[in-house]
């Protein structure tokens, strides 16, 4: 029911899974605890969705990468607005939720695999460079005390981790660990700040502790894994956006996501 281009998977308030590109690129579908998906909405001409996150109040935020944007859609009556512009982005890929409700943007370059960025969106909407220079900047993940953010680099299989200060500040960057082929993609972390890594084209999903160490792998029926989400009825649930089947997997997880049970402060 997916194009190609499903990513994004993200659990809603309302229990259902959010995935964009359903039956074509530029919309957002949703599908229900029984499976059965429907168009929940179409995005604005031009505007294609990669990541996507749940804010405090149930918004719906969405990376729409052609335009350089981060959109906001009301939940009650699907209204699509721009809470960001990134006006210097090469496409804002994937997207991760801080605590506090800050938003962190992965953004690679795929033109030139050595020239990927990382973006901090503040609560306001403002947005600043982190860092310039990087690799394929994909995966991008917060660990579920806020004082650490993970990113990670599709073509160079690295897996970086920096502090996160009070101010959404990022220090002491350092490698936590590096893959030696297949790439990677979006990645989550469960409330032990195990980090859960989509292995595209491995078919598989690598889990890997906040030291560094892989802790096993979970295999797949697809070969390309793009993102993945935690939710279901007690956050176990992992869902898994597969690029070769246009289809969504699942498996249990022996531990719920770290943004089961919570929803981020308000300002």
């Amino acid at each position: 029911m997916f194009t190609s281009g499903i990513e994004g998977p993200a659990s809603g308030p309302d229990g259902a899974l959010y995935v964009v590109n359903f039956g074509r690129d530029g919309t957002i579908g949703r599908v229900d605890e029984q499976g059965n998906a429907a168009l929940f909405v179409e995005l604005p001409d031009g505007s294609i969705g990669n990541g996507i996150r749940f804010g405090a109040d149930g918004a719906m935020f969405v990376a729409d990468y052609p335009r350089h944007n981060i959109l906001k859609v009301d939940p009650a009556t699907r209204a699509v607005s721009v809470f960001a512009h990134l006006p210097d982005a090469h496409q804002p890929n994937d997207i991760a939720l801080a605590p506090d409700g800050t938003l962190y943007a992965s953004d690679p370059n795929w033109a030139n695999v050595d020239d990927g960025q990382l973006w901090r969106i503040d609560r306001d909407g403002g947005v600043h460079l982190l860092e310039a220079g990087m690799g394929t900047t994909n995966g991008i993940e917060v660990s579920p005390d806020g004082r650490r953010l993970y990113v990670n680099e599709s073509v160079q299989r690295n897996v970086w981790v920096y502090d996160l200060d009070a101010a959404g500040a990022i220090s002491n960057k350092r490698l936590l660990i590096r893959f030696d082929e297949h790439g990677m993609d979006g990645m989550r972390c469960d409330a032990d700040g195990n980090l859960y890594i989509a292995r595209y084209d491995a078919g598989v999903v690598a889990v890997v502790s906040p030291e560094g160490t892989l802790l096993r792998e979970i295999p797949l029926k697809g070969r390309k894994p793009s993102n993945l989400a935690f939710g279901g009825a007690d956050g176990r649930q992992v869902f898994v956006t597969l690029q070769d089947r246009g289809a969504v997997e699942t498996f249990q997880a022996d531990r719920p996501g770290r943004e089961y049970g919570q929803r981020p402060t308000s300002p």
